[in-house]
């Protein structure tokens, strides 16, 4: 089965960190989140993946390709970004072929294996309190969605598309795309794939909803650490630091010093990083950074940051400099 990874997004909402990075290269509990995506498309027995990239999208190759490489890879580039359905469009094959596309900044708790074992095509939709952010899937009794709807300012279902979805034939979605950008039919300016599947349903193809629970959005930094907190509770390092106190779950990466604190619950701490005399919850601190003295929650701190002699809450970028005294 192939996969089609949506990746090429700027991550606007999660400056200054994606300044140096891409959104989907941001770490998350010991590991990229392209990469955490990529674990889940294994399991449900993906063996060939088209990542679309763009901003920084060399970033996400070199990463890929490192720790990816028995996946069949290839990594179309889109250069302009002109919406999903767009970005979409550009990992799309003209075959008779199932595809499961998944959004390459979004975490999932469901059973992969179980999803893509449908006798039809697919959508996830999860339950939300303000739809009016999501496209939304208005449904049948038996589960069929009638109509989907990008962003409804009066919706008609609380139900939001989750970013995961299982087309039978790709060809066919491939096809109501192009039919969207060679009749130039956009919704706030964009090409959406809400569009293209309100078309293939329009057009007799069925789609099914399937309700999730388990959905976690990397778009900003409060939903960033939550999507945290899930994913340690499956990645948490047991490593004990002399001289702290560890309240799991964590990661500490094998190559960061971790002296005289007290770490936890729910923290990151990346490769080379030097924490002393700190304590530290629901925080990622990056690759190369120091904190020193301080008391941190609710945090992020970029890669080779330097934070000390103060208690807060910071968001402080890639290379920035934080002194307090």
């Amino acid at each position: 089965m192939r996969a089609v990874i949506p990746a090429a997004g700027i991550g606007k909402r999660l400056r200054p960190h994606t300044l140096n990075v891409p959104k989907v290269m941001i770490n998350l509990a010991g590991k990229r989140l392209i990469g955490h995506v990529l674990d889940a498309v294994e399991q449900a027995g993906v063996t060939s993946v088209s990542i679309i990239i763009g901003y920084k999208g060399e970033q996400v190759e070199e990463y890929v390709n490192r720790y990816y490489s028995h996946l069949r890879l290839d990594y179309p580039f889109q250069s302009e970004r002109k919406g999903l359905g767009h970005a979409v469009l550009q990992g799309l094959e003209d075959k008779d072929e199932d595809v499961l596309i998944l959004l390459g900044d979004t975490v999932f708790d469901v059973d992969f294996k179980r999803f893509v074992n449908q006798d039809e095509n697919a959508i996830a939709v999860v339950k939300v309190e303000d739809p009016r952010r999501f496209g939304v899937a208005e449904i049948d009794p038996q589960g069929k969605i009638e109509r989907l709807v990008e962003k409804p300012e009066k919706p008609k279902s609380d139900l939001a598309l989750a970013g995961m979805y299982y087309i039978k034939d790709q060809r066919v979605l491939k096809a109501a795309i192009e039919k969207l950008i060679s009749d130039d039919i956009k919704t706030r300016g964009e090409y959406q794939l809400t569009d293209a599947l309100q078309m293939m349903i329009e057009n007799g193809d069925g789609i099914k909803a399937v309700e999730i629970n388990g959905w976690y959005d990397c778009g900003t930094k409060e939903s960033l650490l939550d999507s945290h907190r899930f994913l340690l509770k499956h990645n948490l390092s047991t490593e004990h630091k002399k001289g702290s106190i560890i309240h799991p779950p964590v990661f500490i990466h094998a190559d960061a010093k971790v002296e005289s604190s007290v770490i936890g619950p729910n923290v990151t701490i990346d490769r080379g990083a030097e924490v002393s005399g700190t304590i530290l919850t629901e925080t990622i601190v990056g690759k190369g950074s120091v904190i020193k003295n301080m008391i941190l929650s609710h945090s992020l701190v970029g890669d080779h940051a330097l934070a000390e002699n103060h208690a807060l809450t910071v968001n402080v970028g890639d290379y920035s400099e934080l002194k307090l005294n």
